[in-house]
């Protein structure tokens, strides 16, 4: 992250951290003093609410940051930026009620807690959470408008010179030109390799050569350098590096790692030395415990509020076809390792005794009765919350596939094993965009390693309810 989006960062999360206060007590202001809401167990001291305002000013921030509000690595579109404050929102009042209720039962004197002290009402609650969403949905949008405006009159923007016309120099030109919240204006690129041809890439224009490189600095008046040539040019990088010094020109060198790159690359260290991890991925420490919260949660409540449809469709299996309710099969999971998955059956038994592994078809004739009923409205993958709630699974990931068909895949198929980087899941972004059961691996491997770079709590719920919309609209 550059210095500048740093400090837009860092501004915002003050912004988000004042909003949470503020909110927090006109939640109570509106709950208490207006007389609109009956108060039936009377009013607590707005002491108590001011005391509290707080740590909810810090958890705000904090339960935006979990999900991604902040990161600017990808590109948002006004929706993402909606449904990251939402979830942000939801994360900071479950915290913040949860930390209550301990508070008030564990710490506030006895005394106390019959005056209600530290008892935060359902209404100031619904009320916060209401008033948050939208304020700061509309600082961001309102932000976003202004630097819109900004860039698209050049004011304040950063004069970019790029080194080299390889494919990751375009990489790099694509992120810029995508990222104008950055503020950026590429000027064009020098570089040895493209001789008496002045034509750059997306209009840009190639300036010069290497040699030229100081000349070219001073009269583009550049402000930044992005060297992003071949591994190979080692020696003509220090030379480039030496004249921008000597020109008080801030210098970014792009390591050329495309070709080994799938998933987002992360600048490590090790005592002062940088290392570059080139398959990094965001669900991981707090953010796996995060979304391993909602699984077993969501999983818990779903499997208790199916079990009188589950215990319907267990005897209809049972009573239509010979064999057991559940069906058993091995898949693969995170990091390779395997483990069974469970569906309810939806074929004869020993449907597979004669042909071995192979793809389930749209009209098979092993299916029972019961079964197509089952896979046409995908009830045959209920159970899997089982696997959700043991952690084999989560609710959104990639769908794991078969040990037999893996093998054959990872041979064929680049960076197929990546999607293992994270829990196999009931459903996916792959699933959601068409590509399940028999379609194209190679679109369903682009589009699981979308989800893992691009992991939030709010891409969870957004899959979640697209998968809803999908299976609704296929239904019928």
């Amino acid at each position: 992250m550059n210095p500048r989006a740093r400090e837009r960062m860092v501004a915002q999360a003050l912004v988000d951290a004042v909003v949470g206060v503020g909110v927090f007590v006109l939640a109570y202001l509106l709950r208490f003093e207006t007389g609109v809401i009956a108060t039936p167990k009377g009013q607590p001291a707005l002491v108590y609410y001011l005391q509290m305002a707080p740590f909810l000013g810090l958890l705000l921030p904090f339960g935006l940051w979990v999900q991604g509000a902040y990161r600017l690595g990808r590109v948002r579109s006004r929706v993402d930026d909606f449904f990251a404050v939402l979830v942000g929102a939801i994360i900071a009042v479950v915290i913040g009620l949860v930390g209550t209720l301990s508070y008030q039962a564990y710490i506030v004197p006895p005394e106390l807690k019959e005056v209600g002290a530290y008892e935060v009402s359902r209404w100031v609650w619904a009320l916060f959470l209401t008033l948050t969403v939208g304020l700061c949905y509309s600082s961001r949008a309102t932000v976003r408008a202004v630097l819109e405006r900004r860039w698209r009159n050049g004011v304040g923007l950063k004069r970019i010179l790029i080194a080299g016309t390889s494919d990751v120099a375009r990489h790099v030109v694509d992120k810029m030109l995508q990222h104008g919240e950055l503020g950026y204006r590429i000027v064009g690129f020098v570089d040895d390799r493209a001789g008496g041809d002045h034509l750059g890439y997306r209009g840009l224009p190639l300036l010069g050569t290497l040699d030229e490189i100081g000349e070219i600095l001073g009269r583009e008046q550049v402000d930044q350098l992005y060297i992003a040539l071949p591994l190979d040019e080692h020696i003509k990088m220090l030379q480039l590096i030496e004249v921008a010094n000597r020109e008080f020109v801030d210098v970014k060198v792009v390591p050329d790692l495309l070709q080994v790159i799938a998933l987002r690359a992360r600048l490590e260290e090790l005592d002062g030395v940088p290392i570059i991890n080139i398959n990094d991925v965001p669900l991981q420490g707090l953010n796996s415990l995060v979304k391993r919260v909602i699984d077993i949660g969501i999983a818990a409540v779903a499997l208790l509020g199916m079990m009188a449809p589950f215990a319907i469709i267990a005897a209809l299996i049972k009573s239509t076809s010979p064999g057991p309710v559940f069906y058993r099969q091995e898949r693969m999971g995170l990091d390779g390792r395997p483990f069974s998955v469970y569906k309810f059956r939806s074929m004869f038994v020993d449907a597979e005794r004669d042909t071995g592994p192979v793809w389930t078809r749209k009209d098979d004739p092993r299916r029972t009765p019961v079964g197509r009923v089952l896979r046409r409205f995908s009830l045959d993958e209920f159970p899997q919350l089982w696997n959700v709630l043991r952690g084999d699974m989560s609710l959104v990931g990639p769908r794991p596939e078969r040990p037999f068909f893996v093998e054959q895949f990872k041979q064929h198929v680049p960076q197929y094993m990546l999607r293992h980087k994270v829990k196999s899941g009931m459903t996916g972004w792959a699933q959601v965009h068409g590509w399940r059961g028999d379609t194209s691996i190679e679109k369903r491997i682009e589009y699981d390693l979308y989800y893992i770079e691009h992991w939030s709590v709010a891409l969870d719920f957004k899959i979640l309810w697209l998968t809803v919309l999908y299976f609704h609209r296929h239904a019928y």
